[in-house]
């Protein structure tokens, strides 16, 4: 079964590390993803731009509507997120449980995923 761990944290928090204690978190995670891979568990992983960088398109209306910035009220953002391939949420939470001792705060949504199809395979 695939999986989606979704990360959220604080964004004003992640974008105030300095690059020191930035690549240190990233070496963290680097260390767990490169042993997951390695368990053939990993599939794409993708770090986020600010919410700032970001663009929505609303479509509760006719016609679509496509504001800039995000559009969620929350305190923490969506700074980025796996695919994982576990053969159950269990094993998923375990992998989820890693990145948070390597990335300790925020949050971790585990989602499974209905549908995957990986593009850059096809061409």
């Amino acid at each position: 079964m695939k999986y989606a761990i979704l990360c959220y944290h604080a964004e004003n928090v992640v974008c105030a590390w300095s690059k020191e204690h930035d690549d240190a978190v990233m070496a963290k995670l680097g260390a767990v993803q490169e042993r997951r891979a390695k368990m053939g568990q990993l599939g794409p992983v993708a770090r986020l731009m600010p919410t700032t960088a970001a663009t929505t398109l609303r479509r509760d209306n006719e016609p679509a509507v496509v504001l800039d910035g995000p559009f969620a009220e929350t305190k923490e953002q969506l700074l980025g997120f796996f695919v994982v391939d576990c053969p159950n949420l269990e094993e998923a939470l375990a992998f989820t449980r890693e990145l948070a001792e390597a990335n300790p705060g925020g949050a971790y949504e585990v989602r499974p995923i209905g549908y995957f199809h990986d593009w850059s395979a096809a061409t």
